[in-house]
C-alpha cells in the first residue's frame, strides 16, 4: 500500500472543523473518517497482480550513446488496469523517464520504454520494477515491487577511431611502394625486376640472371601476418584518472586503434588483460570479428587495487607466442611499479620480442611546474618536477633494455602508438 499527497491534504483539512468545534472528539472523528475513506480506496483499487511484467533484452551500446529498455505489461484480467510503473536502474545507467503511466484494457498489453544513457563503461544493472494501482478517490493505492533483473552493456567508446582513416592511408602508402624493399631479417620475397643503378648488389638473383641473360634483382616487402600481443594492465596504477579519463580507459582506446590498424595490415592481434590474474583474453580472432571481440572483452574490465604480477603476465605472453612478435605493454610509467615488478621480467621479454610500452602521461605535471606564484605553488612545482624526473629516469632504464616507450597524453596516446607501429613496419623491424 502507498499513500498519496491527497490523503495528507485531507487530514490537514480537518483543522477547519477542529477550529469551528474545538474538541478532541472532533479531531478523532475526522481522523477516523479519513482512515475509513483510505480503507475503501485501497480495497477499490484492485490487485496489482492482475498484470504480468517482463523485460526485453537490451543491445549493447557505446559509452556516450543512448538506448531504451523495453518492459512489456500484459493485462490478462477482466478489468481495465490504470496505474503506474517505475523502472529502477543503477544511477550510472543514466535512466530518464522511468516512471510510466499505465492504462491497459482487459486482455491487452502495452510496452513502455525507459531511456538509458550510461555514464560508466561496463554492465549497468536494472534493479526492480514497481507497479502501482491507485484507488478511485486518489487517496491511496496498492503497489508491488518485482525483482526484474536486466542490464545494459556500455562498450568502450573507441573515440580514437577518427585517427584510423589517416593511418590506413599511410599504411597503403607503405604497402604500395615499388622501390626495393628492406632486405634481411623480417622481410619476405615480393617479385623480380631488372637491375637499375643504385640497387643493392646483394639483392641480385643469380639464377634468374643466368636464365634471362640480364641482371635481375629480388624485391622484398615487410612480412604479412606478423603477431602482435597487447597486454592491458588492470592493476592499481591503471585506476588513476588523468583529467576526466581513467588511465585504463585511455589505454583501451589506444589498444583498439592499434588492433584495427594491425588487422587491416594483415597482422594477427591477441589481447591479454590482467593484474594478478588474467581477467580477459582474446586469442585467435581475425578479420571483422576482431574489434567486436576486443570491445566486448574490455567492456567489463575494472582496475583492481592490486600490484600487477608481471612474471605471470609474461608467462601468459610466452604461451601465446614463442616466435618473435611485437609485444605492446599498456601500463602507466610509474617509477616504483616499473622498477619493482616490471623490469626483471621485461629484460627477459625484450630478448625474445620487440617490446613497446604505451603509457598515459599527465599534462597536469607540466602545468604544475610552470605555476610558481606563491609558496604553495612552488612546493607543487617541485613535486611535479621530481615526478617528471623519475619518469624520465625510468624511461631511460627501460630503453637500455631495447624497449621503446610511447608516453603521451590520453587523447594523443592512440595516435602516437599507431604512428610508432607504422614506423616499425616501414623500417622492417617487426
Amino acid at each position: 500500500m502507498y499513500l498519496t499527497g491527497r490523503f495528507f491534504a485531507l487530514v490537514a483539512l480537518g483543522a477547519v472543523p477542529v477550529i469551528v468545534w474545538p474538541h478532541y472528539l472532533t479531531a478523532l472523528a475526522w481522523v477516523f473518517g479519513c482512515l475509513v475513506l483510505l480503507g475503501i480506496d485501497v480495497l477499490a483499487a484492485g490487485s496489482t497482480t492482475a498484470v504480468t511484467v517482463r523485460r526485453s533484452p537490451t543491445d549493447p551500446i557505446r559509452l556516450g550513446q543512448s538506448t531504451s529498455s523495453t518492459i512489456v505489461v500484459d493485462n490478462p484480467g477482466t478489468r481495465r488496469f490504470r496505474g503506474q510503473l517505475r523502472d529502477a536502474w543503477q544511477p550510472s545507467a543514466g535512466a530518464t523517464g522511468n516512471v510510466h503511466a499505465l492504462d491497459i484494457p482487459a486482455g491487452e498489453r502495452r510496452a513502455v520504454h525507459t531511456v538509458l544513457t550510461p555514464t560508466r563503461r561496463g554492465d549497468r544493472l536494472g534493479l526492480r520494477v514497481t507497479v502501482r494501482r491507485r484507488g478511485p478517490l486518489g487517496l491511496a493505492g496498492r503497489q508491488r515491487g518485482l525483482p526484474m533483473p536486466g542490464f545494459i552493456r556500455a562498450l568502450p567508446p573507441f573515440g580514437s577511431r577518427r585517427h584510423l582513416p589517416s593511418r590506413l592511408a599511410r599504411l597503403r602508402q607503405l604497402d604500395g611502394r615499388s622501390a626495393v624493399r628492406i632486405r634481411g631479417q623480417g622481410t619476405e620475397f615480393d617479385s623480380l625486376r631488372d637491375y637499375v643503378e643504385g640497387d643493392d648488389v646483394r639483392s641480385i638473383d643469380w639464377r634468374a640472371t643466368a636464365r634471362r641473360r640480364s641482371v635481375v634483382v629480388r624485391t622484398w616487402q615487410p612480412e604479412k601476418d606478423r603477431h602482435i600481443v597487447i597486454v592491458l594492465d588492470t592493476s592499481r596504477t591503471s585506476a588513476g584518472r588523468v583529467g576526466d579519463t581513467p588511465r585504463l580507459d585511455a589505454a583501451m582506446d589506444a589498444a583498439l586503434l592499434l588492433a584495427a590498424l594491425a588487422s587491416h595490415a594483415g597482422d594477427r592481434v591477441d589481447l591479454i588483460a590482467g593484474d594478478r590474474r588474467v581477467h580477459s583474453r582474446v586469442v585467435g580472432v581475425t578479420g571483422s570479428d576482431l574489434l567486436s571481440s576486443l570491445v566486448n572483452a574490455m567492456s567489463t574490465l575494472e582496475p583492481a587495487l592490486l600490484e600487477a604480477d608481471w612474471p605471470m603476465l609474461g608467462a601468459e605472453v610466452t604461451k601465446l607466442s614463442r616466435q618473435r612478435a611485437l609485444l605492446v605493454l599498456l601500463t602507466p610509467l610509474e617509477p616504483a611499479a616499473v622498477e619493482e615488478s616490471l623490469l626483471p621480467p621485461l629484460s627477459v621479454l625484450a630478448k625474445r620480442y620487440r617490446v613497446v610500452i604505451g603509457s598515459v602521461a599527465d599534462p597536469a605535471l607540466g602545468d604544475l611546474i610552470e605555476q610558481r606564484d606563491d609558496a604553495r605553488e612552488v612546493y607543487g612545482a617541485a613535486a611535479a618536477a621530481r615526478t617528471t624526473l623519475l619518469r624520465n629516469r625510468t624511461a631511460t632504464a627501460v630503453g637500455r633494455l631495447g624497449v621503446d616507450v610511447v608516453d603521451a597524453e590520453p587523447d594523443k596516446l592512440p595516435a602516437a602508438l599507431a604512428d610508432h607501429y607504422l614506423t616499425l613496419k616501414s623500417r622492417g623491424l617487426l
